[in-house]
């Protein structure tokens, strides 16, 4: 059995992270599924699914390795094609991937105590996501 449904966010870009656990959850119970796989997967090419403890320090750390990793304040070769200013978007978000599948268990997801599943908008503007969810199982 497979069951997809669609979680609609608006960010502020600039590596604004934002908190999903509560949705996916949602989803899954909505689903009926009780075992399988859950899977969050972002549509576009300047944002990043990942986990991590969602608490601001930890969140601020993230975005500063980020910075440090793949510099908002150089030039990119995306930059001088298409003028857009976004090539440092592009770059975080293959680094850090688009999807993120997570077990299901009994009807839980199997993630740790202090481990929250995050969408990161890279972007260089606030923009309308969608994310899809879709859980596979029985």
């Amino acid at each position: 059995m497979t069951f997809s449904e669609k979680i609609s966010l608006s960010t502020k870009g600039f590596s604004d992270v934002i908190d999903i656990t509560g949705e996916v959850i949602s989803i899954s119970k909505r689903s009926g599924i009780k075992n399988g796989l859950v899977t969050v997967f972002c549509r576009g090419s300047t944002g990043a699914v990942t986990t991590i403890e969602y608490e601001s320090g930890v969140v601020n750390d993230l975005k500063r390795a980020i910075e440090r990793l793949v510099p908002s304040d150089i030039t990119y070769e995306h930059d001088r094609r298409w003028g857009d200013g976004n090539g440092f978007s592009h770059v975080r978000a293959a680094l850090m991937k688009p999807s993120l599948s997570i077990p299901l268990v009994d009807g839980t997801l199997t993630l740790g105590t202090w481990q929250q599943v995050v969408f990161i908008d890279f972007d260089n503007r606030k923009r309308r996501r969608d994310l899809i969810v879709q859980i596979t199982g029985e």
